[in-house]
C-alpha cells in the first residue's frame, strides 16, 4: 500500500520540474522580444541633390549693344543707254560677277559714225578754207606793203581768217561730240559690283529717257549694313568710336549666328525725333555672300571690354521677390543663397559687380530642388556648345 504514495510523490516532482522549465523559458522568451521591440530604429541618412556647378572667375568681357539693321549694297547702280537706239548685243549673264570697265552691252552705232564722219568732212573742208585764206592774207599784206592792195583788203581777209579758225574749232568740238556718243553705244560697267536681272532684251529699241534701265548693278564686296540704336546708346557709341574703330558684328535672326564681323562706318548727324533712333552704318568684308542687300539682322557693336570682371554662366543667376540671387555651394556641400548684382550678360556669360568672389562654388543646374542648408552632390557644368 506504500508503493502508490510513492508514486504520487514522483508525478508531482516531474510536474514542478517542467513547470519551472516553461516559466524560465517564457521569461527568457520575454526579455528577448521585449529587448528588441525597444531598441531604438536609426533613421536614413538624406540623399543629396544632384546638381551641375562651376566657379566664379575672372575674365575680360566685351560690352555689346544690340540694333536691327538691314543690309545694303555698298553701292548700287542702274545702268542706262545714254544714247537711243536699237541694243544690239547684250554681253553679261544675269548673277554674274562683274568688273568695272566691263563691257555689258552694244547700241547700234552707224547713225553716230556717220554723224562723226560728217564732222571729220566738215573739218576737212574748213581746214582747206582756212589755209587758202591765209595764203591770201599773206600775199595782200605783201601787197600792201607795196601799195598795191589797200589796207581795207588786208583787214577783211584777216577776219575771213579767224572765222575759219573758229570754224574749225567748232568743226573739232563737233567731232569730240561725236566720238563721246559713238562711246556711249558700247555700255560698260561703273562699278565692280553682281549683275541682277536683264531688264531689256536684244532688238528693243532703247532710249537715253527710259526710266527702267538695262540691268541693275549692286556691289557686294564690301557690303553695308544700317542700324538702328535707341538714343540712350549714343553717348556709349559716340565714346567707342572716338577711341578708335568699333567692331559690328550681323547676326542672323533666326539662329543667332554671327554671320559677318566688320567695322563701324558712321552714325547719322541727327536723332529720328518720330522714332527717338539713331542710324548707324557698319562696312562687312563679306567675302562669302553671307550678307545680301535686303535681308534683315541684328548689329551688335562693341563698345567697351570690362577687364577681369567676375563672371557666372548665365543659368546661374536666380530672380526671387527680393531680387537676383545665386546658391553658393559651401564646403561640406551646403548651399546657401546669396544675393548678387548683375552686369551685362550676354553669350551665356552674367557679369557679377557685387555678391560673389573669384573662386566661389555657384550652383548652375538644379537649383529647383534646393533651399538653404541642403546638401548637394555636384558635377562640373558643360555648357551647351550646339545652340540648342
Amino acid at each position: 500500500m506504500r508503493a502508490a504514495p510513492m508514486l504520487n510523490t514522483r508525478r508531482r516532482r516531474g510536474f514542478a520540474m517542467v513547470a519551472l522549465l516553461l516559466i524560465v523559458t517564457a521569461a527568457a522568451g520575454y526579455r528577448f522580444w521585449g529587448t528588441e521591440s525597444h531598441a531604438p530604429v536609426l533613421k536614413p541618412a538624406a540623399a543629396r541633390v544632384p546638381v551641375a556647378v562651376a566657379r566664379v572667375e575672372r575674365r575680360d568681357v566685351p560690352v555689346y549693344l544690340t540694333g536691327i539693321g538691314t543690309v545694303q549694297p555698298f553701292n548700287t547702280v542702274t545702268v542706262r543707254s545714254r544714247v537711243d537706239g536699237q541694243l544690239q548685243q547684250v554681253l553679261f549673264k544675269e548673277g554674274q560677277d562683274l568688273r568695272q570697265g566691263e563691257l555689258l552691252a552694244v547700241i547700234d552705232p552707224r547713225a553716230i559714225e556717220a554723224t562723226l564722219e560728217q564732222a571729220n568732212a566738215r573739218l576737212a573742208q574748213d581746214a582747206a578754207s582756212l589755209a587758202n585764206a591765209q595764203l591770201i592774207l599773206k600775199r595782200d599784206s605783201k601787197l600792201s606793203e607795196s601799195d598795191f592792195a589797200s589796207q581795207q583788203t588786208v583787214d577783211t581777209q584777216r577776219s575771213v581768217v579767224a572765222q575759219l579758225q573758229a570754224q574749225i574749232s567748232q568743226d573739232k568740238a563737233l567731232i569730240s561730240a561725236a566720238q563721246t556718243q559713238l562711246s556711249y553705244t558700247r555700255i560698260t560697267a561703273p562699278i565692280d559690283g553682281r549683275a541682277g536681272l536683264r531688264l531689256v532684251d536684244e532688238g528693243n529699241i532703247i532710249h537715253a529717257t527710259d526710266a527702267g534701265g538695262l540691268v541693275v548693278i549692286n556691289q557686294l564686296h564690301p557690303i553695308a549694313v544700317i542700324s538702328t540704336v535707341p538714343q540712350a546708346d549714343v553717348p556709349a557709341i559716340r565714346a567707342a568710336l572716338a577711341n578708335g574703330p568699333t567692331e559690328a558684328q550681323a547676326v542672323s535672326r533666326e539662329d543667332e549666328q554671327v554671320l559677318a564681323t566688320g567695322t563701324v562706318e558712321l552714325m547719322d548727324n541727327r536723332i529720328d525725333p518720330s522714332s527717338g533712333t539713331l542710324q548707324l552704318k557698319s562696312i562687312f568684308a563679306n567675302p562669302d555672300d553671307a550678307l545680301w542687300p535686303g535681308q534683315f539682322v541684328d548689329v551688335k557693336l562693341r563698345v567697351k571690354t570690362l577687364a577681369g570682371a567676375a563672371t557666372v554662366p548665365a543659368d546661374a543667376v536666380q530672380r526671387g521677390p527680393s531680387g537676383e540671387f545665386v546658391f553658393v555651394v559651401n564646403a561640406d556641400r551646403a548651399v546657401m543663397m546669396a544675393p548678387v548684382t548683375t552686369g551685362p550678360i550676354a553669350d551665356g556669360i552674367a557679369v557679377i559687380t557685387s555678391g560673389l568672389d573669384e573662386g566661389q562654388t555657384v550652383v548652375v543646374r538644379g537649383q529647383y530642388r534646393l533651399a538653404p542648408g541642403i546638401r548637394v552632390e555636384p558635377t562640373a557644368f558643360k555648357p551647351d556648345l550646339t545652340g540648342g
